[in-house]
């Protein structure tokens, strides 16, 4: 406010100007009598005057400002009305879900700020009661007195109550050791050394898995005490097919053995895989071909054949021998191959998940996820999708042949002294692309038939009666068919692309030397040893693929 009484006349001596507040209207009249030996004056003087008599705070009127600074300068009589004294003023708007308030306030220029009653008072005015917020009330209120003129203020002062969405419901394996045959890639792009163990196995009747219910949620409310209803969570639906294991008939959220074997983390929750057993895998025995898990206790001869749509454990040695798990593969001898050998029969090992060996040599082997090695890969030929390891308790040597793997290749020692050519190559290989282009493909489709057959379920909805009972309920249950199967894709789709911008960051590791006669290839890049290094990693840095030292690796 200004610093003189409403009805005392400020005069500027030497100037002919003076004012008065006008307390009826709360208006700053200016008069102006220039006397002769005034000197022109303009905007900027003006208001540095009105600053000093204590009325810079009032709202300045520009147009009167011209008019006055005009007619005084020509040395013209004139009084205008100048300025005037402006209150604080404030503005409740409600937000559209009507969880916040917020506050708007207008500073007053010249004239009565705010108070926490008007504010109060003007949030009951708009029926909003409960949810206030005093302190954010009276910080508002503060930051308004101190804002410059035409600095508008805006804060929460009322909340209402959000509501709670309910959790979604979810499948608790009671059996943490399970296998898995869900494709998991690692956070940061490394796995640990692996070992599988022993299978285990359940009975009849053994709970393998507990599903748990969506809840609710809670319910919120809005300022105006409406209610804002939660989204319930999701619930966990068990697979259509899953071979081996049964709801109990007392509890229809868990799930139950229904055959000895070996117990099996598959999407939807837990299958159990029949298991045979077998010492060694002969001429006596002949090949084996089995829906299920094999276990091996001793070797697997020559030229011998195991077959398995889960897993495969061995005991002892593969020799020159053909093995194709659905599973895993776990030899915890060694496997010797083909490779090199004349006369030697064709071998091949392929599993769809880990293989896990004490050594490898002269072999060809494919895994769907990685090799994990104890001791010595020799003249080999291994292809992973994920990663290959050699060395855990034991020498961990590569030497000779090829290896493929789209994040990682890690040994103790690479290469040999004797220069022995040994072709690594890491990055993504083309069968991964092949794989995200026919996963979208897939995926579209699904899309496209859940589309229609929403389309049909709106129709229903809409037009009672009119859709026979048995045809919704084909409907009905090709939906939820279909909408897992979309969300399925779409996990392993965004495993696949975390693993594209992981295979950037593919890395040969050497943990103690690499040697020439090493060559590295990623993409159309290529990088070739030179000489014995130590510790060292090849991978991709500022100018292109080449050889870094160790830091961080392990």
């Amino acid at each position: 406010m200004p610093n003189v009484a409403a009805t005392e006349t400020a005069k500027l001596r030497g100037s002919g100007l003076s004012f008065i507040l006008d307390p009826k209207t709360n208006a700053l009249i200016a008069a102006a009598t220039p006397e002769p030996t005034a000197q022109p004056v303009d905007e900027s003087w003006l208001r540095q005057r009105l600053s000093e008599l204590g009325y810079g705070a009032l709202r300045y009127l520009p147009t009167a400002g011209m008019v006055l600074l005009a007619r005084y300068n020509s040395g013209a009589a004139v009084t205008v009305k100048l300025a005037e004294c402006v209150d604080a003023s404030l503005a409740i708007v409600l937000d559209p879900d009507g969880l916040n308030a917020h506050l708007h306030i207008q500073p007053a220029e010249g004239g009565a700020a705010l108070t926490q009653d008007a504010v109060l008072a003007a949030l009951a005015e708009q029926g909003i009661t409960q949810g206030i917020l005093p302190d954010a009330i009276a910080t508002a209120l503060a930051a308004a007195a101190s804002a410059h003129p035409g600095e508008n203020q805006d804060a929460i002062v009322a909340r209402g109550c959000a509501p709670i969405d309910g959790n979604d419901g979810h499948l608790q394996s009671l059996l943490p050791e399970a296998r898995s045959r869900v494709p998991r890639v690692n956070e940061s792009g490394h796995t640990d050394y692996l070992d599988l163990g022993e299978i285990m196995v359940v009975h009849p009747g053994d709970a393998l898995m507990l599903r748990h219910p969506p809840t609710a949620g809670v319910a919120g409310t809005t300022l105006l005490g409406e209610a804002i209803p939660a989204q319930p969570g999701m619930a966990a639906m068990y697979a259509a097919n899953l071979p081996g294991a049964a709801l109990s008939a007392d509890n229809p959220d868990l799930l139950l053995a229904a055959i000895t074997g070996q117990p099996v983390l598959v999407r939807g929750g837990m299958m159990v895989e029949p298991l045979y057993r077998v010492d060694d895998v002969d001429t006596s025995t002949g090949n084996i071909d089995f829906d299920g898990s094999v276990v091996i206790r001793g070797d697997v001869g020559t030229n011998m054949r195991v077959k398995a749509s889960g897993d495969i454990e061995i005991g002892g040695v593969v020799d020159v021998a053909t093995l194709e798990a659905g599973g895993s593969i776990v030899v915890k001898g060694g496997v010797i191959g083909s490779i090199g050998r004349k006369g030697a029969v064709e071998q091949r090992i392929h599993c769809g998940g880990t293989l896990t060996a004490g050594y490898i040599q002269q072999a060809r082997i494919e895994s769907g996820d990685s090799i994990f090695v104890d001791d010595v890969v020799m003249q080999c030929e291994l292809s992973a999708i994920n990663h290959i390891r050699v060395g855990n308790v034991r020498r961990g040597h590569i030497i000779g042949g090829s290896a493929q793997a789209t994040l990682s290749i890690t040994a103790k020692v690479i290469g040999s002294p004797k220069h022995v050519r040994t072709h690594l190559e890491i990055g993504v290989s083309p069968h991964l692309h092949k794989q995200m282009l026919e996963m979208a493909k897939d995926r579209d489709a699904k899309e496209t038939q859940l589309l229609e057959i929403s389309k049909l379920l709106d129709f229903a909805r809409k037009n009672a009666g009119k859709v026979r009972p048995e045809m919704l309920d084909k409907a009905r249950a090709t939906a939820a068919t279909l909408s897992e199967g979309i969300a399925a894709l779409r996990e392993e789709q965004d495993l696949l692309m975390k693993k594209l911008e992981l295979s950037q960051r593919s890395r040969v590791v050497a943990q103690q030397e690499i040697y020439e006669g090493v060559e590295v290839l990623m993409g159309t890049q290529r990088y070739r040893v030179v000489g014995a290094r130590g510790p060292a990693a090849v991978g991709l840095a500022k100018h292109g693929l080449g050889i870094m030292p160790l830091e961080g690796e392990g």
